[in-house]
């Protein structure tokens, strides 16, 4: 019996996603709870997956088309695979199987590729069994699959010797077109709407690291032994962060209509770089957090943007944010606000500098800070002041260490 293929319900606030890769093609076999097709999201791609075993008929929303909650995707027909057509006796005879039946592992891994992945590994002579998956839930990509093949244990299967390439046309004035995602139109729309909407300016400062190092240096085994995860310096800066948001509640706004409201909660937004685009995983109520439990937190929620696996209620609200362009190099820039939030603070490369100390040049590790805010609600004084106050928890920790 045909049963559609419905876009289901995204989550609170999207209300449309663009089809990404279809995963099965039509006539294809499905099994119940097989993935069929990839959804892109402005926050995070969903997998649209079988109810029942079946086989996927028509295609009705091609990749890169608009869709919304409701909207049919493809027909499937449920009773396809369930009702064979019987075979006669010579037509048995005439499709017997071979003596030797396929391994057992390439049944089990054909519904954790994709159909690109399987047919690339077909062509190579490749077990999928033994190809390590980075898509969603595991699944297997054609990617993982050329990474694979150029392992020394690869190279040593047999394979099907690919024909000589071509010689490379002249690429000088070539150009390469691909159509943007989801989450990376999103990027660009709310980047230009931050700068159109907030009066954003940036003040700076910079902090000697001496003491966190210290401490982390001195720490970081027993911390290690004691809570099992590592003692890093995102941890430290939420609690700094936090310290100054209590201090000056304006950081830990934001406006609606005519009206600022003040958060009583730290829900702090953690920035990840991700291959599809920056996202913004929210540590919520950091401020009754030990210092173990934002470890934790945030290297699970790490692990979740590695491994494509966010959900949405780990990317909802956030009232102020944090982003580390120093894991990339970077010693200054000027952060651009997430709305609603009205306060974001930067953090960048550690770099031993000369300082001056009570007279004395030292060299000294110093990082520079960065706090964008939104004037239209956070004065001059209170930003300085704000990031002032980050800068002293920051060099001296001691009132962050209650629970260390």
């Amino acid at each position: 019996m045909p049963v559609d293929v419905r876009v289901p319900v995204l989550g609170e606030s999207v209300v449309e996603a663009t089809v990404g890769a279809w995963l099965k093609r039509e006539g294809e076999a499905v099994e119940a709870g097989e993935s069929l097709v990839q959804l892109e999201t402005e926050k995070v791609n969903v997998d649209v997956a079988a109810d029942q075993a079946g086989v996927l008929g028509k295609i009705a929303r091609h990749e890169g088309e608009t869709v919304h909650p409701g909207d049919v995707l493809a027909i499937m027909d449920e009773t396809a695979a369930a009702a064979p057509a019987p075979r006669s006796a010579t037509d048995s005879a005439a499709v017997a199987p071979p003596a030797e039946s396929p391994p057992a592992s390439a049944e089990i891994d054909r519904p954790h590729a994709s159909p690109v992945a399987r047919r690339l590994a077909e062509e190579h002579g490749v077990d999928l069994g033994k190809v390590e998956g980075t898509g969603t839930g595991g699944r297997v990509t054609r990617e993982d699959v050329e990474r694979h093949l150029g392992t020394p244990a690869a190279a040593e299967r047999p394979a099907t010797t690919p024909p000589p390439a071509p010689p490379p046309a002249i690429a000088e004035r070539s150009e390469t077109r691909r159509r943007m995602s989801r989450r990376r139109l999103t990027i660009a729309q709310r980047l230009l709407e931050a700068q159109r909407i907030a009066a954003m300016l940036t003040t700076f400062n910079e902090a000697d690291m001496s003491a966190i190092m210290e401490i982390r240096a001195r720490r970081r085994e027993a911390f290690q032994k004691r809570h099992g995860v590592g003692l890093g310096f995102m941890s430290f800066f939420t609690r700094a962060v936090i310290g100054a948001l209590q201090s000056f509640p304006a950081l830990n706004s934001e406006i609606r209509g005519d009206e600022i409201v003040e958060k009583h909660y730290y829900d702090i937004g953690i920035a990840v770089g991700a291959e599809g685009g920056l996202v913004v995983p929210v540590v919520r109520d950091a401020d009754r957090k030990s210092f173990a439990e934002l470890e934790r937190e945030i290297a699970q929620l790490a692990e979740k943007v590695r491994g494509n696996t966010l959900t949405l209620e780990d990317l909802r609200g956030g009232t102020f944010t944090i982003t580390n362009g120093g894991v990339y190099g970077s010693l200054m820039s000027t952060p651009i606000l997430s709305l609603p939030q009205v306060g974001i603070l930067g953090m960048h490369k550690i770099q031993q500098r000369p300082i001056a100390v009570d007279g004395q040049v030292v060299v000294r590790p110093m990082m520079y800070l960065a706090l964008t805010y939104d004037h239209r609600i956070v004065d001059g004084r209170e930003a300085v002041q704000f990031l002032v106050r980050v800068k002293e928890l920051v060099e001296d920790p001691t009132a962050l260490l209650l629970d260390l």
